[in-house]
């Protein structure tokens, strides 16, 4: 099974930026969507921001016009830039990879970003 390593991850200042990656152990071919999810300490992972096949793309509304999501290889198969980081951004960053016909995503074990005010 693929594995999926997420980087980019750091300690950052309100207001600083940070580019995430997702970088496979191989390569990966017939992806349906990615999307990038966080967690917070005693909070449930959410949803930040997906991308589909065909490139629809799909913000939660507290990083709308701050994140962009985009596509990149197979061996790295999305990016997240953040930027105007916040404090509330502070969390734990999972990509997630679905491939077509496969009910199930791959998961990396999640970056931490950290923003202070």
């Amino acid at each position: 099974q693929v594995q999926l390593v997420e980087s980019g991850g750091g300690s950052v200042q309100t207001g600083g930026s940070l580019r995430l990656s997702c970088d496979a152990d191989r390569s990966i071919f017939g992806i349906n969507s990615t999307g990038w999810y966080r967690q917070a300490p005693g909070k449930q992972r959410d949803l930040v921001a997906s991308i589909s096949f065909g490139g629809d793309t799909n913000y939660v509304d507290s990083v709308k016009g701050r994140f962009t999501i985009s596509r990149g290889n197979a061996n790295t198969p999305v990016h997240l830039q953040m930027n105007n980081l916040k404090p509330e951004d502070t969390a734990v960053y999972y990509c997630a990879v679905t491939l077509l016909g496969h009910p199930q995503s791959l998961w990396g074990q999640g970056t931490q970003v950290t923003v202070s005010s």
